[in-house]
């Protein structure tokens, strides 16, 4: 009886450790197999990203449009002060300062008229071969266009009308400007108006060094 239940026993270790070998290779083929199942996952997703990554279209660069320069006149402009609207009293001011500025230069015209009508009939008296007013003694034809208000027309009628001296006319009275001005109607009121026999007299102690002489 013992020598038969030996091998039985013997038989049951086996059996025993035959399990525990078999169960110990499936523990360890199911770990594998997670391992390899685990890896195989990442590697799958790893590889996934990278396909989509490769084969994502690459976006086109956004240019952003830079600010425009801005021109040196414009900046100019806004840099200058804004003009300051002038008051009235400045530009009452101004319009007087131009007012004098204006009477100035008449006034500067009206002295060097009679120079420029003497140098003008000494040209004209030179190339005529005539004596310069200046030589000439008191009975000569004076330049009648140095008295202001008569011009060369009016020179001409006066001496059309024997009218040829400063003395002439210094010495009108009254009565001979009223015929003379019937005379000039195209010029009427003009020999009062301008004062001929003041500047006549003015004009003729200037040139002669003496005053005309009233009528003998």
């Amino acid at each position: 009886m013992r020598q038969e239940a030996a091998p039985r026993c013997a038989a049951a270790r086996c059996r025993e450790a035959a399990g525990s070998t078999v169960n110990g290779f499936t523990l360890l083929a199911l770990i594998a197999l997670a391992v390899g199942i685990f890896v195989a996952y990442r590697a799958g997703v790893l590889r996934g990203r990278r396909e989509m990554r490769a084969e994502a279209p690459l976006r086109p660069a956004v240019l952003v449009p830079s600010a425009p320069a801005p021109d040196a006149s414009v900046a100019a402009v806004a840099l200058a002060p804004a003009p300051v609207a002038a008051t009235p009293d400045a530009e009452l001011s101004h319009l007087r300062e131009l007012a004098e500025e204006r009477r100035a230069l008449h006034r500067e015209l009206a002295a060097s008229r009679a120079d420029t009508a003497r140098y003008r009939q000494i040209v004209v008296d030179i190339e005529n071969n005539a004596p310069p007013p200046l030589l000439d003694g008191p009975g000569a034809p004076d330049d009648l266009k140095l008295i202001v208000g008569v011009g060369p027309v009016l020179e001409r009628m006066l001496q059309q009308l024997g009218i040829a001296t400063y003395r002439q006319i210094a010495r009108w009275s009254e009565r001979d400007i009223d015929e003379f001005d019937a005379k000039l109607p195209e010029f009427h009121g003009r020999i009062r108006r301008d004062g001929w026999v003041t500047q006549a007299r003015e004009l003729h102690q200037s040139k002669y060094g003496e005053p005309p002489s009233a009528r003998g």
